[in-house]
């Protein structure tokens, strides 16, 4: 691997630019660390000459939120005849937009918090309380709002008191257009890394999670010392299993491939319900899946010049 050349993406113009910038900074020095040639490019408007002309080995993409989850830089780079790390296009899709990837595992009797998903125009045309009433008639209280795409739980909000429903379902439309809303589930919440292997999918220990202001919002995730984490999570046998076995079902359910994160809470009666699957985890000081790796006993640059070689094979 020492004479490959490989680019890591990262960067773009989502609202997890920042954190994009700082996961390609990471991984770049994981890889280097491992004898690999890194070159790191921002998604600008230089973008594709730089691929045409340069041409890596292959391409990592650390980009978060937007064209770096939703399937159009995988397009891209499909068309270009690229290899590269991560989910196909089509893939990509299914796990962005949260309603289909729910809908899909729970049709394959996986469980997940029961949910509505409403366009901004319905409470426009049809008058807002009128609609938030019916949302919480429907799902009860508390509630999770979310963007029903994006990352890094960017306009996600915990709703206990009705009250704060219309304050909290304008924060979260700045995000996106669509809202997906969710039936809040009290219990641990955890994350599992799934890596190809040889043998296939396979999960990384379970990171649990437990953020001191309650809910795992943007300034949990990436700012030190505000959430508490265990890697491996403590949980008994069965419940690791269990969760790992939810990871490895939602990777191939969704078709996806090299690596994935699946985001779940466990109940206090030992129920597992999905949340969302994540295409292109964070690689920060304080993101997830570094974590799982640590706990497997392994490297970052390791794990991902192992995903590299596979891409490459596979082209």
């Amino acid at each position: 691997m020492s004479d490959r050349t490989v680019a890591v993406l990262s960067g773009g113009l989502s609202h997890e630019r920042d954190v994009s910038l700082r996961s390609g900074r990471r991984l770049s020095t994981a890889l280097r660390a491992v004898g690999l040639t890194v070159d790191e490019w921002d998604t600008d408007g230089t973008l594709l000459t730089k691929l045409s002309t340069q041409k890596p080995d292959a391409v990592v993409i650390a980009l978060h939120g937007g064209e770096g989850e939703n399937g159009s830089i995988q397009t891209v780079l499909e068309m270009l005849g690229l290899p590269f790390v991560g989910a196909d296009s089509h893939a990509c899709r299914r796990a962005w937009d949260k309603p289909t990837a729910k809908a899909e595992l729970s049709r394959s009797g996986l469980l997940t918090p029961d949910w509505v998903v409403l366009p901004h125009s319905t409470f426009r045309e049809l008058g807002a309380q009128a609609v938030l009433d019916a949302m919480v008639a429907r799902l009860g209280l508390p509630l999770m709002l979310k963007p029903d795409q994006g990352g890094s739980a960017l306009g996600a909000q915990v709703v206990r008191d009705a009250a704060d429903l219309p304050a909290a379902m304008v924060g979260c439309l700045a995000y996106g257009d669509t809202v997906l809303a969710e039936q809040f589930i009290e219990g641990t919440e955890v994350a599992v890394t799934v890596i190809d292997g040889a043998h296939g999918p396979e999960a990384l220990p379970a990171v649990e999670i437990i953020p001191e202001g309650g809910v795992y919002d943007y300034t949990s995730r990436y700012t030190a010392g505000l959430t508490n984490f265990h890697a491996p999570a403590r949980l008994t046998p069965a419940a690791a299993q269990g969760v790992a076995d939810l990871a490895v079902s939602a990777h191939r359910l969704l078709g996806l491939r090299d690596v994935s994160r699946t985001d779940a809470v466990i109940t206090p009666t030992g129920d597992i319900h999905f949340l969302e699957v994540n295409v292109s985890p964070g690689l920060t000081e304080t993101s997830l899946l570094p974590m799982a790796t640590e706990a497997a006993g392994k490297s970052l640059g390791e794990i991902y010049a192992e995903l590299i070689d596979r891409a490459l094979t596979r082209s």
